[in-house]
């Protein structure tokens, strides 16, 4: 299963970034073989507006079927279930200790936002 987490920094030792939409990166994971990748954000961070939107088409293009993050607006959260992938808010540590929760069953996809657009 490929998960993405939203990520500060380029290796599994960074802390998960606390936004999805404006996250500085994602780690793109493979939970079966533990291979990562890590994709900018770039073109979110300097967004006017539309980030997080921007940001869930970045992560759909690469198959994750998961994103793992600290917060999440409400249209980032209404793409991301609409391209049929999970959410998984209020995470934090580092983004291995994100995948080892989330592959231990600590941590579960969300019903909704918690935060308001543009946070």
């Amino acid at each position: 299963m490929r998960i993405a987490v939203s990520s500060v920094g380029d290796t599994l030792g960074s802390a998960v970034d606390p936004r999805f939409g404006r996250a500085a990166q994602f780690v793109i994971v493979d939970t079966e073989t533990g291979e990562h990748e890590v994709i900018s954000n770039e073109q979110s961070l300097n967004a006017m507006q539309g980030a997080g939107i921007q940001a869930a088409q970045t992560v759909s293009r690469y198959s994750a079927e998961y994103v793992i993050t600290g917060h999440c607006g409400p249209k980032a959260f209404r793409a991301l279930k609409s391209a049929g992938i999970k959410v998984v808010l209020g995470v934090e540590g580092t983004v291995a200790e994100a995948v080892e929760r989330f592959k231990s069953g600590d941590v579960q996809p969300s019903d909704g936002a918690d935060v308001a657009g543009h946070w």
